[in-house]
């Protein structure tokens, strides 16, 4: 099962579907906190900070292992692109007469992005880079 892990997280031939693991991801995340009462059921097991937290930095390791190009690039293009999902998330929330986008929500979501890809550069296994 390690083994089985290690191969989705780190291998080069595993690209693709990490990225498409990151999408999906964020697919489920405005689809689900569109759904009457989830968010709130959620919110008994976690705090939005949470949440937040760990949904986005989980989509900028996606983003950034199934990039191609230079790590450096591919942790700023991951960083913008969560900051620019973490938007759309907010304004989509904006709609729903349950939910309220939140700015705090935004800025959770952008750090979480930030502070992941800092420690991707830092600690990423040179075989996935």
């Amino acid at each position: 099962m390690l083994a089985t892990l290690t191969d989705f997280a780190f291998a080069p031939s595993r690209r693709r579907l990490r990225l498409c693991c990151a999408w999906a991801s964020y697919a489920a995340i405005l689809i689900l906190g569109s759904v009457p009462g989830a968010r709130a059921d959620l919110g008994q097991l976690a705090s939005g900070l949470v949440l937040h937290s760990a949904a986005y930095a989980i989509i900028t390791y996606g983003l950034l292992t199934g990039m191609r190009g230079p790590l450096r690039r591919r942790a700023l293009l991951a960083v913008l692109t969560v900051a620019a999902m973490g938007a759309l998330d907010e304004y989509v929330q904006s709609f729903f007469p349950y939910r309220h986008a939140a700015v705090g929500d935004w800025l959770v979501d952008c750090s979480a992005a930030s502070l992941s890809a800092l420690a991707q550069l830092a600690w990423l296994p040179a075989r996935a880079r």
